[in-house]
């Protein structure tokens, strides 16, 4: 638990200097756009719950999947495949700019 928070900690640290970059803020923007859109997608379309709708974007998004949500209808699955091109590349420009800011305070 000490290590998560310590890593939580560094992260924010992180965000927080990030976020006076300009590049950052735009992909933040962009990021954040799209899980709404797939939030909002997922939950009217899908009729997930919101949170788990919030969740399927973001477990899509970030690669890791979700072993117990998926898209029922074939729009659903349609819009995911348009969804995962559009959007894993943006949500992992994102985590490597913040992880190399991460990395770069470790090495300072």
């Amino acid at each position: 638990m000490i290590s998560f928070i310590l890593t939580l900690r560094r992260m924010l640290k992180a965000m927080i200097q990030l976020i006076k970059d300009k590049e950052f803020q735009v992909l933040l923007v962009i990021t954040l756009t799209i899980l709404v859109s797939g939030t909002i997608f997922y939950s009217t379309v899908e009729e997930f719950s919101v949170i788990d709708a919030l969740y399927f974007s973001a477990a899509t998004l970030t690669t890791v999947g979700s072993a117990n949500l998926e898209p029922a209808t074939d729009f659903g699955k349609v819009f995911t495949i348009i969804y995962m091109i559009s959007g894993i590349g943006v949500m992992l420009t994102m985590i490597l700019k913040l992880s190399r800011q991460i990395t770069s305070k470790e090495k300072n």
